[in-house]
């Protein structure tokens, strides 16, 4: 198998993650799903149960809310199937970790341009909307910017996903 490198981009309930899914197992090989979100109250306990319902026996879940590019680098083999869900909830974890922004961004598009086997990246597009009012929320826009337009880049394919319908940008 060749490597091939897929974004997909998309607002909130836009049909992403399904895409991705679907991709991912329209791929086959080893089927692993890297989960960036953390349950920090019930409503996101039930979230992440039905997406681990919904993806079944098939697949092998990783956690990886902060070393997104170690466990990316880790999976690296031809045989793979990679579904990093989400980028966005990612940076989230890293801003409130206070880690170095640059670091990270520069270790992920490592990562994403090594991968040897099919990787598929989920990202919410968040700078279509409002100027945020508040200092850290205009940061957290533009690094979800810079890790779009990076790993964008490094992919083989981007794909953006509205009202559940992909439009091809790359």
């Amino acid at each position: 198998m060749t490597a091939h490198r897929l974004l997909v981009l998309g607002g909130a309930r836009s049909g992403k993650s399904r895409l991705a899914q679907s991709r991912a197992e329209e791929h086959g090989g080893r089927l692993t799903y890297v989960a960036t979100a953390e349950a920090w109250d019930e409503e996101m306990s039930e979230r992440i149960a039905l997406h681990r319902a919904d993806r079944g026996p098939n697949w092998a879940t990783l956690e990886a809310p902060l070393d997104l590019a170690a466990a990316i680098a880790a999976r690296s083999a031809s045989d793979e199937t990679l579904l990093v869900d989400c980028l966005t909830l990612w940076a989230t974890n890293v801003m409130l970790a206070e880690r170095e922004l640059d670091a990270e961004l520069a270790a992920l598009t490592e990562a994403v341009s090594g991968f040897q086997g099919t990787l598929i990246l989920v990202a919410n597009e968040v700078g279509l909307g409002i100027v945020p009012d508040n200092a850290l929320a205009r940061r957290f826009r533009d690094f979800a910017g810079r890790i779009n337009q990076a790993v964008a880049a490094a992919a083989d394919e981007v794909v953006f996903v509205a009202a559940g319908l992909p439009l091809r940008l790359k």
